[in-house]
């Protein structure tokens, strides 16, 4: 086979650099076309639900002992095997589809609902007041699989059903630890709901912050390029058209001097537009794969890009769309691994090392990571390589 030229070396390279710069091919889009990250909590945040269920001992034990007829204690057995089923799943679904707090509750959330409420009431006559405690998994399904009203309505509603039991129904005074395990669930329950949601609108507007402050340096970064061409080149015409009569190989010279201006300038353009494309992490990830592959150089990702916040991983996909470019251009590796972490994203290769003097590159990803809030580090590793972290 013959030795590839220069210059298709050259254009491979080129092209890996615009790949990591978000010019991701049509295949890549088609693969992640419907794959979005997955929030730790969305795929295994129903294990809370399966946890607490260790409290419907008391359930249990009521009606191993129960003195009711034998049809109402069947009653009861059956409806706690389909409370326990509609509590579990329901969470569950309400997690995965997006439903609660933040979001709409998910289609159906409301019968699932209305089943507990209906399983809780129809175990009274086999379990007595032990059937309370099926109130604090019904509050917590309101709070945190339905929305602040249901919240809010099912805590007072649970209060004042064991308010009522506790003064009407003889013996009720045996079920006052109840009402204190239900009252300071609500607080609980209430606090905790509330800073979710305050959490969620921080990082959305933290998101829509970075979104608006990258499209600021985008708009900064076009208009400079734009402005010092467009006047290098309206000098270099005026020149041209003064020449042209009395010195025409001037002339040409000048314009052959304005065509390489303009195409700077385009490419230029084309650059800053598509390094903005690149506005998720999961995107980015791919497009530096693509790069690294396309440059002979192997790219190993280790970790989950939804371990980050949305306005993280926006700050994180410029550094690592930087970091990316500094690598095909200066590095000379063979590996580079990707690693993200709860608060962290490191970018290691095994090339020739970075310099003593920052570049233009590594300034840059230094003053965005500030920019954030995040701390950025340049580590030089005794076994060689260049390491670029940052974290929050």
């Amino acid at each position: 086979m013959m030795r590839e030229t220069d210059e298709t070396a050259a254009g491979r390279d080129a092209e890996a650099i615009r790949s990591a710069a978000g010019s991701l091919p049509a295949t890549w889009m088609a693969e992640r076309k419907d794959s979005q990250p997955k929030n730790p909590w969305d795929r295994f945040g129903w294990l809370m639900a399966v946890i607490w269920l260790v409290f419907l001992a008391y359930p249990v034990i009521a009606l191993l002992g129960s003195s009711a007829p034998e049809s109402w204690i069947i009653v009861g057995w059956a409806a706690m095997a389909a409370f326990v089923t509609l509590y579990v799943l329901g969470f569950m679904r309400g997690m995965s589809s997006g439903g609660g707090l933040c979001r709409p509750p998910a289609p159906g959330q409301w019968l699932f609902f209305a089943g507990l409420i209906a399983c809780a009431a129809i175990s009274i006559p086999a379990e007595g007041g032990s059937a309370l405690s099926f109130l604090p998994f019904i509050m917590s399904f309101a709070s945190y699989g339905l929305n602040r009203i249901a919240h809010w309505a099912t805590f007072a509603g649970a209060v004042t059903v064991t308010v009522l039991w506790i003064l009407l129904v003889p013996g009720g005074l045996d079920y006052v630890s109840v009402l204190a395990i239900i009252a300071l669930l609500g607080v609980v329950n209430t606090v905790s709901t509330w800073l979710i949601i305050r959490s969620a609108d921080a990082d959305r507007l933290g998101l829509e912050l970075a979104t608006s402050e990258g499209r600021e340096a985008v708009a900064r970064d076009v208009h400079d390029l734009i402005g010092h061409s467009l006047t290098v080149v309206k000098l270099k015409a005026q020149l041209a058209r003064r020449l042209i009569d009395t010195d025409p190989e001037r002339a040409k010279v000048e314009l052959a001097a304005i065509e390489s201006l303009t195409a700077e300038a385009i490419a230029g353009v084309r650059a800053t537009v598509a390094g903005a494309r690149a506005a998720s992490l999961t995107e980015q990830l791919s497009a530096s794969a693509d790069a690294l592959r396309s440059a002979g150089v192997t790219p190993v990702v280790d970790g989950d890009p939804g371990a980050l916040s949305p306005a993280q991983g926006l700050t994180a996909s410029w550094i690592l769309r930087e970091a990316t470019t500094n690598i095909l251009r200066h590095a000379d590796a063979s590996t580079v691994t990707v690693s993200v972490r709860p608060g962290m994203l490191a970018v290691q290769d095994d090339g020739r090392g970075a310099g003593d003097q920052e570049g233009n590159g590594v300034r840059g990803m230094r003053e965005r990571a500030a920019a954030a809030g995040a701390r950025f580090e340049l580590i030089r590793p005794v076994t060689g390589g260049t390491r670029v972290e940052v974290t929050w």
